[in-house]
């Protein structure tokens, strides 16, 4: 079985939960480490599928990988190679599509709830689920791309997620997180987090409390989108 090629834009932001679950089911998946300045593929056809993990940077930076990813995730799309994105990968996702990704007004950071907005996507993607808690740490939002169909939302930014075809699925939020991640960003990004709460920024405090917990509710969607998402990848 060809590899699943997963793209890291920063040394913070790794496969998480994703790379886990992929080795936990005996996938091959491939490291392609852009932070480290190797080149982005001239072609999906080496990969069984395609995966991207999130970044501080935007994809509206002039970064010399923007282009060419964008050209390799809307040929991964015409070809039938599944992509996934997770926050900045959902974001490029939009943008190889054509859609705008823009900054918000409000920036969304915490454990916030998400919204299944489309009834089968509820059923194939989400195990049933009418809502659930997703981690969320992002200044820019996107918009819909024209085939796609939006599957997430919420009051802060509408496009949580979407799929095409029901093959690809792009995320706004994280849903690969874990307690090493979570840790590692809150350290990381301490200057960003307010002392006290408010409805769409977490303090530091908040997003760890009660962290297994809910680091072990978001893995069961988790893994159940990554289940539905492998059933499409190219043997």
């Amino acid at each position: 079985m060809r590899p699943v090629a997963i793209f890291r834009f920063s040394p913070t932001e790794t496969p998480g939960r994703f790379g886990a679950w992929l080795t936990q089911q005996d996938i091959p998946w491939e490291l392609v480490p852009l932070d480290e300045g190797v080149s982005v593929p001239a072609s999906p056809a080496a990969f069984s599928g395609i995966g991207m993990m999130g970044g501080p940077m935007s994809v509206n930076d002039q970064l010399p990988w923007v282009a060419p990813l964008c050209n390799l995730l809307r040929d991964a799309i015409s070809d039938g190679v599944p992509v996934i994105g997770h926050c900045l990968g959902g974001q490029l996702m939009a943008k190889a599509l054509g859609a705008r990704v823009k900054r918000m007004e409000l920036p969304e950071i915490g454990w916030l709830h998400v919204d299944v907005c489309d009834r089968g996507a509820r059923r194939e993607w989400f195990g049933g689920l009418p809502r659930f808690a997703a981690f969320q740490w992002h200044y820019d939002a996107f918009d819909l791309p024209a085939m796609a169909t939006r599957v997430l939302t919420n009051d802060v930014a509408v496009n949580q997620a979407f799929v095409i075809d029901d093959r690809h699925v792009g995320f706004q939020c994280h849903i690969e997180m874990t307690r090493d991640l979570v840790e590692t960003w809150c350290r990381l990004g301490a200057n960003e987090l307010p002392a006290r709460s408010s409805a769409h920024r977490q303090s530091a405090a908040d997003l760890q409390s009660d962290l297994d917990a809910r680091l072990a509710a978001l893995g069961e969607v988790a893994d159940g989108v990554y289940e539905r998402w492998a059933q499409g990848l190219l043997r």
